[in-house]
């Protein structure tokens, strides 16, 4: 495949390695930061980092040319920006910005646009309705792609599934200390691991054909309280105990939309392949590697 140019739009935990696949394709890499230490660090990748700030429009007047652009913008609660300025305003000031020769728009969004399904099972067709104010200001960013020219021909908005990996297993340090893990019996936990998030993305930016939106899932959704249990095995920690969470916590609000995601539509239609097809082969690869 002849080699592209793409911009990543937020170069953190699913955009570095994004960065380093495309890279190792023999692609063009621009991701934007707004650290000039982190910009050093990119261009010592063989990168071609950019300044810049999705909450600031000027900023962003001058972005590269590139056949893709990926918006996988991360939240920095110390920021003093609200999730909807980085999420919804930040995605509407790229479009603002883009360069009209943008081949593939890729936003990163996130299953917690939907509300509780009272564990049925959620595709790209079911309506959202979310609890949370992430998945509220992401909702919103995906309304004002919906209304640009980009929408359906030139663009896919993918709607991870709580994205894990190495350095990323939530609560693995209270496991092993053995404190009492905030989690509700019951209810279904959605997951992806990062590296197979990198391959939807992938995917979906060289795709010839695709439609406009996806659910990025492993497929196999777990009960909480068993993906807690499988991180203490292979850490070699005591099973854990459980305890109901305050109910205005984060853990409880995440709790309380019970739904279990289908990656049906990303396998047939991009041919997706998990290489961490359910939970155990993503802990393992992590915690036994």
């Amino acid at each position: 495949m002849q080699s592209c140019s793409r911009m990543i739009l937020g170069c953190g935990y699913v955009g570095m390695p994004l960065a380093r696949a495309f890279r190792a394709a023999g692609d063009v890499v621009f991701p934007t930061t707004r650290s000039q230490e982190r910009a050093r660090q990119f261009e010592e990748q063989g990168w071609h980092a950019k300044i810049a700030d999705v909450t600031q429009p000027d900023t962003l007047r001058k972005l590269p040319e590139a056949d893709t652009v990926v918006f996988a913008v991360g939240y920095d609660a110390g920021s003093g920006a609200s999730r909807e300025d980085v999420y919804a305003e930040g995605l509407k000031n790229v479009l603002e910005f883009l360069p009209e020769s943008t081949r593939r728009l890729i936003f990163v969004s996130t299953t917690g646009v939907y509300g509780d399904a009272e564990g049925q099972t959620v595709d790209e067709e079911t309506p959202c309705d979310p609890a949370r104010p992430g998945g509220k200001a992401f909702l919103i960013a995906e309304q004002y792609l919906r209304n640009h020219p980009l929408w359906s021909t030139r663009s896919v908005i993918l709607r991870m599934a709580g994205i894990y990996g190495p350095g990323r297993i939530p609560r693995s340090a209270d496991i092993e200390a053995g404190k009492p893990i905030p989690a509700p019996g019951g209810g279904a936990l959605n997951l992806i691991h990062v590296d197979d998030a990198v391959q939807a993305v992938r995917l979906a930016a060289d795709a010839e054909k695709f439609s406009p939106l996806y659910i990025v899932s492993d497929g196999s959704p777990v009960d909480r309280r068993d993906y807690y249990r499988e991180v203490a095995r292979l850490l070699g920690a005591p099973s854990p105990t459980f305890e109901e969470p305050a109910p205005d916590s984060p853990a409880a609000q995440r709790a309380s939309s019970d739904r279990k995601m289908s990656n049906r539509r990303l396998v047939t239609e991009l041919g997706f392949q998990p290489k961490h097809p359910s939970y155990r082969e993503g802990l393992a690869a992590i915690l036994n590697g």
